[in-house]
């Protein structure tokens, strides 16, 4: 004889931010506890109606603007994670990893409280790549040492290079050659 068994029901688990009750999701994503809403609105990315036209002498770089790439750097940055940045702003967890990973594009409000969130400017969230890439530069060559190795580094061959960087790195783990 056999018997059926009922097919288990996968439930979502979550917790209410207000209360901190630990529940299954209800039918009306209400708290059983506060009754506040378990899940927060997620703001509705900005969609662009039709094709976008560019005049042809308007350059457009590769690689300009990366607000997704400054988020995750600045998050990983501040020590935070997706879940506790996504509660410094009031959004699900899910709208910080589609900005992160440029699934959605944030409102002016949206990059204004990411700015807040993250403790920045939100000149620093549109800061264009090439800029930031200057500035790393320019803070390098700051640096007496690596200033005074650029003429000599640039006159080296790919395996001198090679040879220079595994003597740097063993030289900053501490470990010493003997001979």
């Amino acid at each position: 004889m056999a018997t059926t068994m009922a097919p288990v029901e996968a439930r979502e688990v979550l917790r209410c931010e207000h209360c901190s009750l630990v529940q299954f999701r209800t039918i009306n994503s209400l708290c059983r506890r506060c009754r506040k809403a378990l899940d927060a609105a997620e703001p509705q990315p900005v969609v662009v109606a039709g094709p976008v036209l560019v005049p042809e002498n308007l350059e457009v770089p590769e690689r300009g603007i990366q607000v997704a790439r400054a988020v995750k750097d600045l998050r990983r940055r501040n020590g935070l994670s997706q879940r506790e940045l996504a509660s410094r702003m009031g959004v699900p967890r899910t709208y910080i990893s589609k900005i992160e990973n440029e699934k959605a594009v944030p409102t002016l409000g949206s990059l204004n409280r990411l700015a807040c969130a993250l403790e920045v400017h939100i000149c620093v969230l549109l800061r264009d790549d090439r800029a930031r890439l200057d500035e790393e530069a320019i803070s390098l060559m700051s640096d007496p040492f690596l200033s005074e190795m650029l003429p000599f580094v640039r006159q080296m061959d790919a395996l001198q290079r090679s040879i220079f960087l595994n003597q740097a790195r063993e030289l900053a783990v501490g470990r010493r050659r003997t001979a």
